[in-house]
């Protein structure tokens, strides 16, 4: 799923949250980062490229923007980088693992962590085997499920659609209760 989309659903939980439980400010916003977040590192080495290499801008966009079976090439070393990048950032193994860790030593990091959660969960459903399949169980394999593309027209018309509704409702139910 794209960025904005995960920034949105994230920030639909966090004001869900917020009406039972006393999440404050600070921990809300980090929870839409952590969201966001692991769309960000396999991004580095394609603008470490594009900047200091043969790349150029109008690859990082091609990349962004690419459909499904068709993104652009790179060098092997930045499609490696960028690859395992990827699969760290969306391993539910790797997550599971930072979260107990976090568990004994930060329980105040374990709210902005349901945003990562909510990243990984997400993607496994939102991308297909030809465009970034979630490697859920890496680094035991990098295989991943085969969903729909995010970006597939019909399916990002439905999700912001949904979206909205969510959005709606929820400012009329919080409405609603203060009336």
């Amino acid at each position: 799923m794209d960025v904005f989309a995960h920034a949105l659903w994230a920030g639909a939980g966090v004001i869900l949250a917020r009406r039972r439980w006393r999440i404050p400010p600070r921990v809300a916003a980090l929870t839409v980062a952590m969201a966001v977040l692991p769309d960000i590192p396999h991004l580095i080495p394609i603008v470490g490229w594009s900047v200091f290499g043969d790349g150029s801008a109008t690859v990082v966009r091609e990349y962004a923007n690419a459909v499904a079976g068709q993104t652009p090439s790179a060098p092997a070393s930045v499609d490696f980088w960028s690859h395992n990048l990827y699969c760290i950032t969306h391993s539910a193994v790797v997550a599971g693992l930072v979260t107990s860790v976090i568990w004994f030593r930060r329980r105040v990091w374990m709210v902005p962590l349901l945003g990562w959660w909510s990243h990984i969960a997400i993607d496994v459903f939102t991308h297909s085997r030809e465009y970034f399949a979630t490697p859920i169980l890496y680094p035991f394999t990098d295989e991943g499920f085969d969903g729909i593309a995010w970006n597939t027209p019909w399916f990002l018309f439905a999700n912001y659609a949904v979206l909205s509704v969510t959005y709606l409702l929820l400012y009329w139910t919080r409405r609603r209760s203060l009336a």
